[in-house]
């Protein structure tokens, strides 16, 4: 008997086994999450692929009032990333009711109780069937009787070609797939470009209309080398294109018709843009131009050129291109300015030549050649005799490949080629001793500069006694931690290389400091747009000469971030200090400081709760950083919202460090008798008796942290029983009403219980002593425990003092709201 029901058992358990192998039979274990019949996907309610790359749910592009709601896929690893096909995108829902299901019939529709728009149309048949999206992001729908794979999400793209995507020509389905724009950035809706694949001719075409807007021919090679280099290929038939499976690639047909190819980086976790048919037509931007596909603006004029008509330029047609700004005189001061990683222009003459010299001196001496490049693999001397076509920038991390690229010499009047770096003067190879003679008369000015210079820098360096310049930092075994602390904390002798920039370089990347490049001023001096010549965007902190910071500021952040390495914290590119200049270069920004949308009343609306709930996680991430896991033990002092920078994503990253601190690791507090930073922000013990430590930057933390949540300053912030920000939060978490906390503007809150518990967070990092403060370690702990219960927190301190306005701390000029990447500390005695 026991037998047999051993014997049974094993039946029922094989059974079972075999059904979800069964089950999984369509691209095995892919996916993780069903549709069922009957079931539902509601407004708040996803479906997760198996491996956790996609995720389908409801969306809406809420700016003008009217809430539309759309069912869409995307990429889950990045939160707010591109929605890459959507289901009813002419077909918008207006309530809340919405909700996706299978019907009876076995299609997949959204109701929300008024109206029913069918995802799918398949034949009605007996069997149950079910929906399940994989983690290629293909929505697929299934039968339960055989597992066929009735309609998929593949076979009806929207804006996006994602890996295992088709189009052209679909053999299944019989239909010819192409993408098509959204019409604008807030509406999915069908909008005026297509792609598509011509398999005539075997290439993708962009379409607005009846018009062809782009085309990828054999003469343009920026699409079409991607596709080289991503294996694409068309099969026996020769009719589609597919993006291959193994592929980490996308490309997406933006609102403005451009079609971008974006590969994914695992290690930045975000989609990088390699190339754009911004560039794709020869000649896109006109003669003696260089395009640039990562620039909004793509187009501009080549060293020593400017536009032929200035106005058309600046409407945007470029078709006339650009002129010279100083005529060649086809002598020995003519020379040659170098550009590098870029796609050559096709209009050029060949030469088979055994060197780099010799194919410079050809173009050399040749009055009518008005640029080389030479090509050591071929041995080829490629020469431009009556106009150079569009240039295009390549951005590429392949180092072989920028190795093996021919390199490009623009011809320029020796009036600008004193403007400009990366010149190549090929007047010393020629043998002519009249000509050396004369090159020998317009290297003397060189000379004498030189010279000059040499006595600036022996005199600065004297004045100032700064033995090192921001080219080679060292920090000495018992380097005093800063002048105005009574302690000293010695560090390991260390030395941080930082890469000088000449002013000329800087200047020309600012467009000599135009206030049209201007971002915003603060103490330290005013921070300024650039743009270098490879085209990276850049901002600059230029000291003021009434700055009242100055020289030990400068060094000292110059000196921490140049040894920071995090993704939460701003990257210093360089410095310059040329010209009695002093100077911080620093990655640019797109999306300035956070202040600017958190305190901004239409701004702050694009501030929805999961931007801020990663914008507060990326601080605490940078913040532990510093405390714990960087070189040093950094004290930040002078943490508040516009020293948070935000880059395209709204990712956040930590600026400004010139009133840091460094700790050694038995050092836990210091004090000083020189209150610097900004009330409001400031920890009681610093602001009354110049203690700081890393509860310090805590404090400050619990303050950024309520202020987010709430969209309201501290300063100056009244209600009738409350004289600040802190005292009101304080009010309404002991009424059990911390919800209320929770900035007006946000209404996309799925988790009443996420706002409980980092209200709660923000009012353990501002308690009135340190010792009842967490530390960064455990404030990273309690955001990513979401079951542990978490302690009570004490009274604020400040809560009965009253705001900066009118307190006794107002001594400070105010604070003004920072532009971009570096903001001025308000610095006061006490």
């Amino acid at each position: 008997m026991a037998l047999a029901s051993t014997f049974v058992s094993l039946a029922i358990l094989l059974s079972l086994l075999l059904y979800c192998l069964n089950l999984f039979s369509v691209n095995a274990n892919s996916y993780r999450e069903f549709l069922q019949m009957g079931q539902s996907v509601r407004i708040s309610d996803t479906l997760v692929s198996y491996g956790g790359n996609y995720e389908l749910g409801f969306f809406t592009r809420d700016r003008d009032n009217s809430t539309k709601y759309y069912v869409g896929i995307w990429f889950k690893k990045v939160p707010k990333d591109k929605i890459v096909w959507v289901a009813n995108r002419d077909y918008a829902f207006q309530t809340s009711s919405a909700f996706l299901t299978i019907q009876p019939d076995g299609n997949i529709a959204i109701r929300d109780g008024q109206m029913t728009y069918l995802v799918t149309n398949v034949p009605n048949n007996s069997y149950s069937n079910y929906a399940t999206l994989l983690d290629s992001g293909n929505l697929v729908l299934l039968s339960n009787s055989n597992k066929a794979v009735l309609w998929q999400s593949f076979n009806n793209p929207t804006d996006t070609l994602l890996p295992g995507m088709t189009i052209g020509y679909n053999i299944d389905t019989g239909y010819t797939l192409s993408l098509k724009s959204w019409t604008s950035a807030d509406d999915p809706a069908i909008g005026p470009y297509t792609l598509r694949f011509d398999s005539g001719s075997a290439s993708l075409t962009v379409n607005k209309g009846s018009n062809v807007f782009w085309i990828d021919g054999n003469s343009n090679l920026s699409i079409q080398s991607v596709f080289n280099r991503a294996g694409l290929g068309q099969d026996d038939y020769n009719d589609h294109f597919t993006l291959p499976i193994t592929s980490n690639s996308r490309f997406v047909l933006e609102v403005s018709g451009d079609l971008k190819y974006e590969d994914w980086s695992e290690k930045s976790k975000r989609w990088l843009s390699l190339q754009s048919s911004k560039c794709g037509t020869n000649n896109s931007c006109g003669v003696f131009s260089i395009c640039n596909s990562q620039d909004r603006d793509p187009c501009h004029c080549l060293n020593g050129f400017e536009p032929f008509d200035g106005d058309s330029w600046r409407k945007g047609n470029r078709s006339a291109g650009c002129v010279r700004l100083n005529s060649l005189s086809c002598d020995t001061t003519d020379g040659f300015f170098r550009f590098v990683s870029v796609e050559l222009p096709p209009n050029h003459a060949n030469l088979m030549l055994d060197s780099l010299a010799e194919c410079n001196h050809t173009c050399f001496t040749d009055c009518s050649c008005l640029a080389f490049a030479y090509d050591f693999v071929a041995v080829n001397c490629m020469l431009w005799n009556d106009q150079v076509l569009t240039l295009k920038n390549i951005s590429t991390d392949n180092q072989d490949a920028d190795k093996n690229r021919p390199n490009f010499f623009l011809k320029l009047a020796a009036s600008d080629i004193l403007t400009t770096s990366n010149v190549t003067n090929a007047a010393s190879r020629l043998g002519n001793r009249k000509r050396n003679l004369l090159l020998i008369v317009i290297l003397i000015p060189f000379v004498i500069l030189l010279i000059l210079l040499g006595l600036f820098v022996y005199r600065t360096r004297k004045q100032s006694k700064k033995g090192d310049d921001l080219l080679n930092f060292e920090v000495g075994m018992s380097m005093k931690v800063n002048k105005d602390s009574d302690k000293v904390t010695k560090v390991k002798r260390k030395e941080v290389k930082l890469p000088l920039f000449s002013f000329v370089s800087v200047s020309a990347a600012t467009n000599n400091f135009a206030d049209a490049n201007k971002l915003g001023e603060g103490g330290f001096g005013p921070v300024y747009k650039g743009i270098l010549l490879n085209g990276d965007e850049v901002a600059v902190k230029r000291l003021s000469k009434r700055s009242g910071q100055g020289w030990e500021e400068l060094r000292n952040e110059a000196l921490l971030i140049a040894k920071l390495q995090h993704n939460n914290l701003v990257r210093l590119l360089g410095c310059c200090i040329e010209r009695d200049e002093k100077m911080l270069i620093y990655e640019f920004m797109a999306n300035t400081s956070l202040d600017c949308f958190l305190f901004d009343a239409e701004k702050r609306e694009m501030l929805d709760w999961g931007t801020r709930v990663r914008i507060i996680d990326g601080i605490a991430q940078g913040l532990l950083y510093l405390h714990q896991y960087s070189r040093f033990r950094i004290i930040h002092r002078d943490l508040k919202a516009s020293n948070i920078l935000l880059d395209t994503n709204m990712n956040p990253k930590i600026s400004d460090f010139g009133m840091a601190r460094i700790f050694s690791e038995n050092v836990l507090q210091a004090n000083t008798n020189r209150i610097v930073g900004t009330y409001g922000y400031m920890s009681p013990e610093y602001a009354m008796e110049g203690i700081f430590s890393i509860k310090s930057d805590v404090f400050s933390f619990g303050v950024l942290l309520l202020e987010i949540i709430s969209g309201k300053k501290n300063t100056g912030f009244y209600q009738t029983n409350s004289f600040s920000l802190l005292g009101y939060a304080w009010d309404l978490w002991s009424n059990n009403s911390g919800m209320d906390l929770i900035d007006s503007k946000v209404d996309d809150i799925s988790n009443k219980d996420l706002v409980i518990k980092y209200v709660n967070i923000g009012l353990l990092c501002v308690q009135q002593s340190p010792e009842d403060r967490p530390t960064m370690s455990d404030v990273v702990s309690m955001i990513g425990n979401d079951t542990a219960s978490l302690p009570s927190p004490k009274p604020p301190a400040f809560q009965n003092v009253r705001g900066v306005e009118s307190s006794s701390l107002s001594r400070s000029t105010g604070e003004n709201i920072s532009v971009n990447v570096v903001t001025n500390s308000i610095v006061e005695a006490r």
